[in-house]
């Protein structure tokens, strides 16, 4: 085998992993995602690091999806992790399907990917101009967000010759 012939087997390899990769790092954020639900529906408080305000950032209004059409509230009490889980989940099976060799799927992903960090991206936006304070596990979940969209722009940018 050549040396070019070599580096693009090498460059294939690292590409077919990436789909797995970022399965494995959506579950990460489906995790983080549910702890938050099962927090919030518990009406539990959601332990915090020093330095973190998660109470003041997790019962913000910004925190919940809804609102209200006159007096009539709309979409009631759904807190933003369960979109997050949704989407995170989402994610998982996209990048799982591209590994099984669907590369279709893949290209959604990226949409995805894309979607959520652009999100991520407004939501502590949120947390730094509107709530002036900051959840760690939010922080996490924008973190893992980066990560997976991260992995989406190494496969693009990085393609056998």
């Amino acid at each position: 085998m050549t040396e070019p012939e070599s580096q693009t087997t090498d460059i294939k390899t690292t590409i077919a992993k990436l789909p797995i990769a970022a399965a494995i790092v959506a579950l990460i954020g489906v995790a983080d995602a549910v702890y938050l639900t099962v927090h919030h529906y518990a009406a539990d408080p959601v332990p915090c690091g020093t330095g973190f305000d998660c109470e003041m950032v997790l019962t913000s209004p910004y925190a919940t999806l809804g609102g209200f059409i006159g007096n009539i509230p709309v979409l009631g009490d759904i807190p933003l992790s369960v979109l997050g889980a949704a989407a995170y989940f989402v994610a998982f099976s996209l990048a799982l399907l591209a590994a099984f060799g669907d590369r279709r799927m893949w290209k959604l992903y990226g949409i995805q990917v894309t979607i959520m960090a652009c999100f991520s991206g407004l939501l502590i936006y949120v947390q730094a101009a509107r709530i002036h304070a900051f959840c760690q596990f939010c922080l996490i979940s924008a973190a893992t967000t980066l990560t997976l969209f991260l992995i989406f722009l190494v496969s693009v940018f990085i393609r056998p010759k």
